[in-house]
């Protein structure tokens, strides 16, 4: 199935190429950065299958098309950074699921960029080039590079665990890292999300990486949560980031893929252990059903979510959107909530 491009997406080819600033430049103006949400929930209401090994990345290859669109409908909806779909799409991922090549596997890790970029583009088209809204928008659409954990790539859940990370040593974690990150910094995503996280092992192996081989890429980390001090793996918030503080390239640090009170508990311990933006993009708020393997429950919505984002951000969140069974609308609904929320004093009233 061949992907949108500007010539038949309505992208728009007389509009001004996208020179988007940095996530560090965005975060100083102290004003939130809206994500996105859940991409493979959004896939699966435009009739994508994404049942697979290798979940949402399965679509790079077989329908790039929904992928793309998912895109485009985050950025309508208030986006400020649409998040790859290479969360699931290691190189040892895909050679060993798709029997690529690593030549091949690469290709599709950076076309996962290439359709969030086209995506940007098609939206920005849409708004008038004399536009005030335009002239902020084509500075502040960012495209960010998923780097998803070890435990992904395992498809057994450890990404809630972060149990592999003495099994597998820091150069076989570097090396399994590698070739995904050289692939979305190739094609020019703008940072990278190190997300759903668990492990402080595969923090380390990853920062050394970055730090050595990618020196000039900004990159977030978000971690999976055992407790409201703890990630996945038993680490406490106060060790991560005593790994993370001292690195000028992490310009953000937080935790997604949780319930919203641990993520609300996460932040208000981590805005007193660091200086740093937070990023938090929470579950729904519906509780996943392994037995019946189905969400239960009732999810935020409308009024509820809004508060729910104004509590995130009075705890110190900056980088905020949804993780799993969240959409555009909900995304929708946090942006309009946050959009006054950097000029309230701390009296509650408008600046």
């Amino acid at each position: 199935m061949s992907t949108p491009d500007e010539s038949t997406s309505g992208s728009g080819a007389n509009t001004p190429p996208c020179t988007p600033l940095q996530l560090s430049e965005l975060l100083s103006t102290g004003r939130p950065v809206i994500l996105d949400g859940a991409l493979a929930t959004y896939l699966e209401t435009l009739g994508a299958d994404i049942t697979s090994a290798l979940w949402s990345a399965s679509l790079l290859q077989t329908a790039p098309d929904l992928i793309y669109q998912t895109h485009l409908d985050y950025y309508q909806s208030g986006a400020a950074i649409a998040i790859t779909s290479s969360y699931q799409a290691s190189l040892p991922g895909l050679t060993t699921q798709l029997h690529l090549s690593p030549s091949a596997a690469s290709d599709l890790i950076k076309s996962s960029v290439h359709l969030a970029q086209r995506a940007r583009t098609a939206y920005l088209s849409t708004l008038h080039p004399s536009s005030p809204l335009f002239c902020i928008k084509k500075n502040t659409l960012l495209v960010a590079g998923s780097v998803g954990p070890y435990g992904a790539f395992l498809a057994d859940g450890s990404e809630y665990r972060g149990d592999y990370g003495s099994s597998i040593s820091r150069e076989a974690m570097k090396d399994f890292h590698r070739g995904r990150i050289e692939a979305l910094v190739d094609a020019g995503c703008d940072v990278l999300a190190c997300e759903t996280i668990p492990s402080l092992s595969e923090t380390e192996a990853l920062i050394e990486l970055l730090a050595t081989e990618f020196p000039t890429t900004e990159v977030y980390f978000s971690f999976t949560l055992r407790s409201a001090d703890c990630i996945s793996d038993g680490t406490s918030l106060e060790d991560v980031v005593r790994v993370l503080e001292g690195r000028d390239q992490v310009v953000a640090l937080g935790v997604n893929c949780c319930s919203e009170e641990l993520a609300l508990g996460a932040l208000q311990h981590l805005s007193r252990l660091t200086m740093k933006p937070l990023v938090v993009y929470p579950n729904s708020g519906e509780q996943w059903d392994a037995k019946s393997r189905t969400w239960k429950g009732e999810g935020n919505k409308g009024e509820r979510l809004a508060e729910k984002a104004k509590y995130w951000w009075g705890a110190g969140a900056r980088l905020i959107g949804g993780c799993c069974r969240t959409t555009p609308d909900d995304i929708r609904v946090i942006d309009v909530a946050l959009r006054g929320e950097s000029r309230r004093g701390k009296d509650g009233n408008i600046k």
